[in-house]
């Protein structure tokens, strides 16, 4: 009969180790990574046309092989909460104060959700309100 060598059983982790290593450790974010998450929520808000961003941003953009989407956002992340300043392009006829409510509340949840850092200042910049014939023929 042969016999079966039952594998060693490494103890359990003890919950202080688990403790210490979590003190120790963190996660951090790039400040791109809270950008992109801003511009794709800022995507799904009704009025905003699109981002303006900086000359740099636009040569960017015209070397590389799609849109930036990040132009015309900036973010400034700390190890618990973050702010962010946005260039917009609004469409003509729209509410710029419900426009911003709704922007805030979409980035703020999704920034928690995604992160767990906190929202604790959104700077909406409109550069230029168009209407979405005038957007097109950017």
């Amino acid at each position: 009969m042969d016999a079966v060598a039952s594998p060693k059983t490494a103890p359990a982790p003890k919950a202080n180790q688990h403790e210490t290593l979590m003190a120790n450790s963190r996660v951090t974010f790039e400040d791109k990574v809270i950008e992109k998450i801003a511009a794709i929520c800022a995507q799904n808000v009704d009025g905003i046309l699109g981002m303006d961003g900086s000359m740099m941003d636009n040569l960017t953009e015209t070397f590389s092989s799609g849109e930036n989407l990040t132009k015309g956002i900036s973010a400034e992340v700390g190890e618990k909460q973050l702010a962010i300043d946005m260039d917009v392009f609004l469409e003509f006829d729209s509410n710029a104060q419900a426009i911003f409510k709704q922007l805030c509340d979409k980035i703020s949840a999704q920034i928690e959700r995604m992160t767990g850092l906190q929202l604790v200042e959104l700077n909406m910049h409109v550069k230029d309100v168009l209407t979405k014939r005038e957007w097109q023929k950017r």
